[in-house]
């Protein structure tokens, strides 16, 4: 793995930006902040002038179309994990490498109408995955870098971070932050 790969959050993360805290959070809670994750960003994406959805506000921060694509991304890559992590005996996940995902995949030229789309689809079929875990379940493991165990519930924990997260990157860069 490259040296440069950041180590992936604590099991009792709390976030100091939005405030989120692993430790209380379940996971039905965190599934129904995900449900409601597609319209949250549709709506703060749309209160954006189109004009400025593909403007970075600095070198070092994505645009509201590369944070929404990334958001996609996210979602897509964590079904595929917690199914691993539910179906396999600890599996090593692949770092989603974001930034490279940014560049080679175009995210700012998305189709921002399509990618709020695939975002729905994606948290849904997220969600299904999650209602397909059992309670025998949530303490199974997976790796990342070495020494880097997360349990299935720290999948569903992240994949709501990274939602309420970057929904609060959107609206900052938009101007629409509470």
């Amino acid at each position: 793995m490259p040296a440069s790969l950041p180590p992936l959050a604590a099991e009792d993360h709390a976030c100091a930006d939005c405030g989120m805290n692993y430790s209380d959070t379940r996971p039905d809670d965190a599934v129904d902040v995900i449900a409601g994750l597609p319209d949250a960003v549709r709506e703060a994406i749309s209160a954006i002038p189109p004009g400025a959805r593909r403007s970075r506000p600095s070198a070092e921060v994505w645009s509201v179309a590369e944070y929404l694509c990334h958001l996609r991304d996210v979602y897509v890559s964590f079904t595929i994990r917690l199914h691993r992590v539910r179906t396999e005996h600890e599996p090593a996940c692949e770092p989603m490498f974001n930034d490279l995902r940014a560049r080679r995949f175009r995210y700012n030229d998305c189709d921002i109408d399509a990618t709020l789309d695939e975002l729905a689809a994606a948290v849904a079929g997220f969600r299904d995955e999650v209602a397909r875990v059992k309670d025998r379940d949530w303490d199974r493991t997976a790796t990342r870098l070495p020494g880097e165990r997360r349990t299935a519930r720290w999948f569903v924990r992240q994949a709501m971070h990274e939602g309420v997260h970057h929904l609060g990157d959107i609206r900052r860069i938009g101007g629409t932050a509470p």
